[in-house]
């Protein structure tokens, strides 16, 4: 059997087990077992990063076809959140993140092979502002789960359902670390867009304009939600509503054109 299909059929195995014993004891009053949940997680991680190696390596080049893009993508966030598991409670996000990158690794074995899309890895400023866009992309989906788990745990509080959020973090933690975050991520999209206007000849050109603009408007979206804020102490649905826009805007820019470009066409 191919190695690739072993390793994506190890991750998605992993991944959802690792749900699968997180989601069945959330509400348990003694909570998710952790460190089952964590090791089968790692154990995932493990198989993806290197599956993901090998899907990426292609000769002098490296192979960002949409599927290997969603599969970095998700191997970063998944990476992520696991991390932040180890201090935080993280209990909502990290069903979705596993179940999400499991999925998508058993997707990988059935997918039909799709033209490879090299990138030269001697490019270098074509090379750093993709790394910064892939950056800003996984933080700001990272910043788009928190806002959901922000407005889950505002509801149950409301509604007084304290045995909902009993194995959930405090409020103003995750707020606090929602808008942290954002910030992070703002920043990264920020100087993903100023090192295209710079380096990049073709950024504003007429294959890439839908990108462009549509990148633009999302940043403006995340630098309005960090004024309203701030400044105007904007929280809750307000937040999440737009944070889901700007994330939704930014996944058109990166993935939109391309998919229908290497699965429609």
């Amino acid at each position: 059997m191919d190695l690739l299909v072993i390793g994506s059929s190890v991750a998605f195995v992993s991944y959802m087990l690792a749900s699968i014993a997180l989601v069945s004891r959330l509400f348990h009053p003694k909570g998710p077992n952790l460190v089952l949940v964590l090791s089968l997680g790692c154990i995932a991680i493990i198989a993806h990063t290197l599956n993901n190696g090998q899907y990426l390596n292609h000769q002098a080049d490296i192979n960002f076809s949409l599927p290997n893009v969603i599969s970095l993508v998700s191997l970063v966030i998944t990476l992520s959140v696991t991390a932040a598991a180890l201090k935080y409670k993280v209990n909502l996000l990290l069903p979705v993140v596993y179940g999400f990158a499991g999925l998508w690794q058993l997707l990988m074995i059935f997918m039909p092979p799709i033209a490879e899309i090299p990138l030269s890895s001697e490019k270098l400023f074509l090379v750093t502002h993709i790394i910064l866009a892939l950056i800003a992309y996984c933080v700001l989906v990272i910043a788009t789960l928190y806002a959901f788990q922000v407005a889950y745990i505002n509801y149950k509080l409301k509604s007084k359902n304290l045995v909902a959020v009993s194995h959930l973090p405090p409020l103003m933690q995750v707020e606090n670390q929602l808008f942290l975050i954002l910030n992070i991520g703002t920043l990264c999209l920020l100087l993903s867009e100023l090192s295209g206007f710079i380096f990049l000849d073709d950024f504003l050109s007429k294959e890439r304009a839908h990108k462009t603009v549509l990148s633009l408007m999302a940043l403006m979206v995340y630098l309005i939600i960090m004024w309203g804020h701030f400044k105007q102490g904007w929280r809750g649905h307000k937040v999440l509503l737009l944070t889901v826009f700007a994330t939704s805007l930014l996944t058109l820019s990166y993935f939109g054109s391309r998919f229908v470009k290497e699965f429609l066409l």
